[in-house]
């Protein structure tokens, strides 16, 4: 039975078992300017929004920790309120920055691909999403 949702722009698209041929072995220009055409095809804007939302939050709350982290230990040291060695200040605020790194997948994984904008989390969209990204890379390869 074949799958009653349409196909989201970046998973493969099934080719028909014999392609439209010219009758010399090649593809007619009709199915190669359509294969073009499918190619072409953005991310829809609702879902693009909704992805630069979650990427912003993110990334973008870890990164200004990172640097607060930077802030906040210069003003205890310098007012002699904590000695703070260098080395625990270097090691929180990179692990703010990897925080963020790791916010830029999750905020582009967990974005819902339907109509309706889905949890404020999306942690439900992250599984399908991965699965549609496996099923895309493994179609560009073959």
């Amino acid at each position: 039975m074949a799958d009653p949702r349409r196909p989201l722009p970046f998973e493969p698209r099934r080719a028909p078992a014999a392609g439209p041929s010219s009758g010399n072995g090649k593809p007619s220009k009709a199915s190669q300017s359509a294969k073009g055409r499918a190619n072409t095809e953005a991310i829809p804007k609702h879902v693009a929004n909704r992805m630069a939302r979650r990427v912003a939050i993110a990334t973008g709350v870890p990164s200004v920790l990172g640097m607060a982290v930077f802030v906040i230990s210069y003003w205890l040291v310098s007012r002699g309120i904590l000695d703070i060695p260098p080395g625990v200040t270097l090691l929180a605020s990179g692990g703010c920055f990897l925080l963020g790194l790791v916010g830029l997948s999750f905020g582009v994984l967990s974005a819902s691909w339907e109509p309706e904008a889905g949890s404020l989390l999306g942690l439900e969209n992250i599984k399908p999403n991965l699965q549609r990204m496996r099923s895309s890379i493994k179609a560009q390869k073959s």
